[in-house]
């Protein structure tokens, strides 16, 4: 929370533009963000993944401070090139791409791909020759509150299979690229993955192969209930896994926050529609907000993310509540296992700020699933 989001929605109050739930990015945040990776990292390159927050004012911002970019689709590449990134700054990091995406991504410049198979390895051979490519090994993902675990990535053992059938069909068996998962608080995750790459490199370059780069990925926290590492810390722990690992023959480097860039840049503004009970004696109140998964929350799945929230309320009695969204499907509901503890003197119509909101909200707003329009976004 800022000054400036607070100010901002003041005004629209005051302005009559009360008008559904919002989110307001602040680009003082990003700007400052993106120095404290820069500082943290200072030989790492910064791929800011698209995906979180794809706003042009965000793009254009990280776009003109120098930043690269990850991308997972011909359209972000297209948002990236928008904003100002020349070609070379893009990456084109999802594994699963059809061929004429990959063909249209060589068309607007792009030459750097990930893959996590063989297939994968062919379609880019045949629409982007010559092209660099880096594999994506699996992480557990342990500890992370988003775990990324399963559907990306390949077996350490089989990495370096997949990068030279690269070699062989004339790309660049550029590095290799791994995913501590989303919302990861232990900087020490990263070591496991850094010693099962170096170890993918000494056997590659027995073989005449010579990686290049280890993409390090996201992960990088966003506070919300939780306290989480500085961003220092994790800096601090992932170099001395590179000298432990690697030696004085440091791989290139690069990393791909999302959350960590634009999560607590941002602030969710809703509406209480409805307080209720479901019998009489229960002691859990449901409290139903004019936001839910379909309309930007679908983190709250599972409750793995727990957002703060605040009330004009703070500061009296609590009690723990269910909170729910407002669409017509039973899956629409945020809190539950875990019931939240909100203000015993919160009422229908009372405003709810909900914190660190700037990443994944906007892009995970479903296109008026029942009716309800998709979370507006406003960049200050």
């Amino acid at each position: 929370m800022t000054n400036r989001i607070i100010e901002f929605l003041r005004d629209r109050r005051e302005k009559g533009l009360d008008d559904g739930p919002c989110v307001v990015v602040d680009l003082d945040v990003v700007r400052d963000n993106y120095a404290t990776f820069a500082q943290a990292l200072p030989d790492t390159r910064v791929f800011y993944a698209v995906k979180a927050n794809p706003d042009a004012q965000v793009l254009k911002l990280l776009a003109g401070l120098g930043s690269c970019f990850d991308t997972a689709s011909v359209v972000e590449i297209q948002q990236a090139l928008a904003a100002g990134a020349t070609p070379d700054r893009i990456s084109f990091g999802n594994t699963i791409k059809k061929e004429r995406d990959i063909a249209r991504a060589y068309e607007l410049g792009i030459r750097l791909y990930a893959v996590d198979c063989e297939a994968e390895v062919e379609k880019i051979a045949r629409a982007a020759p010559g092209s660099r490519v880096f594999c994506r090994i699996l992480c557990n993902g342990e500890g992370a509150e988003w775990p990324l675990s399963r559907k990306f990535g390949c077996v350490p053992e089989m990495a370096g299979r997949v990068l030279e059938h690269a070699h062989r069909l004339g790309l660049i068996a550029y590095g290799l690229s791994f995913h501590v998962g989303s919302q990861q608080r232990n900087p020490r995750m990263w070591d496991a993955a850094l010693r099962s790459s170096a170890d993918i490199f000494r056997d590659l370059a027995e073989r005449g192969i010579h990686l290049q780069m280890v993409n390090l990925g996201g992960g990088f926290p966003t506070k919300y209930l939780k306290d989480v590492p500085a961003v220092k810390a994790y800096g601090q722990a992932i170099f001395k896994s590179l000298r432990k690992h690697f030696g004085n023959r440091i791989p290139e480097t690069i990393i791909e926050p999302g959350r960590g860039m634009v999560g607590n840049a941002g602030v969710i503004e809703a509406e209480v529609v409805l307080i209720s009970k479901k019998a009489d004696d229960d002691a859990v109140k449901w409290v139903y907000l004019d936001i839910g998964k379909f309309n930007g929350l679908a983190e709250t799945m599972d409750e793995m993310i727990r957002y703060p929230i605040r009330t004009e309320f703070d500061g009296d009695e609590l009690a723990p509540c269910v909170l729910a969204g407002p669409t017509c499907d039973s899956v629409d509901v945020l809190y539950e296992k875990e019931p939240y503890l909100l203000p015993v003197s919160l009422e229908i119509g009372s405003k709810v700020l909900i914190e660190g909101t700037g990443a994944y909200t906007t892009t995970y707003s479903a296109v008026e699933f029942n009716g309800f329009p998709p979370l507006k976004s406003y960049v200050i």
